[in-house]
């Protein structure tokens, strides 16, 4: 007997607000100084640990990624690095709020962290990450990504040098060129599940 797909409630992006707060300056003006940063920080504390959040909301009917823009060009998933010996699940909510949460007390997000649906590994010093990790290379940085299930409305507070993205599956899938390898394949990680799309009419 086949096993359920996992359940995902989905609701339209109107039903979530978002402002717009201080920025958030980054540490890095180029790929070139990220990953020199890396290898600094790698000699002193060794592999950099990662954790990611998917926040899907519905448009048309379809599952919608929430990106953030940095600039023209580049996005990416709602995370950050976690500090040493950090939990990753409470790691993830204390970067989601660094990037999404609101100053409101009433509106801080209740973020409910799901089940971890890929790991990436950066092999070594480039920008290139892989979902595997032979066993004679000593990784430079582990990327865990999370399901994170929305509640039906909710308000995000989005630093003033970020732009939030609702791009549809069907534009990020075999988009590696636009969008790189890790988000390029989250609408394939998550063919497994079943989406509830939850209509505001």
């Amino acid at each position: 007997m086949a096993s359920s797909s996992p359940v995902v409630d989905l609701y339209n992006l109107s039903n979530y607000t978002f402002y717009k707060k201080d920025p958030k300056i980054e540490k890095d003006t180029s790929v070139h100084e990220r990953l020199a940063r890396m290898r600094f920080n790698y000699m002193k504390e060794g592999m950099r640990t990662t954790v990611a959040g998917i926040l899907l909301i519905q448009e048309h009917n379809h599952p919608h990624l929430l990106l953030l823009q940095i600039g023209n060009t580049f996005c990416k998933l709602p995370g950050g690095r976690l500090k040493p010996g950090e939990n990753e699940i409470e790691g993830l909510k204390r970067k989601l709020t660094s990037k999404l949460g609101c100053n409101y007390p009433d509106r801080v997000p209740d973020w409910q962290i799901g089940e971890c649906v890929a790991r990436w590994w950066r092999h070594h010093f480039e920008n290139k990450m892989y979902p595997y990790c032979p066993s004679y290379i000593k990784p430079k940085e582990c990327r865990m990504i999370y399901m994170v299930h929305l509640s039906e409305t909710g308000y995000f507070a989005v630093p003033k040098n970020l732009k939030p993205l609702a791009v549809p599956f069907f534009e990020l899938y075999d988009n590696a060129q636009r969008y790189g390898t890790v988000i390029s394949e989250i609408p394939l990680l998550l063919s497994r599940f079943q989406f509830n799309m939850f209509n505001n009419n």
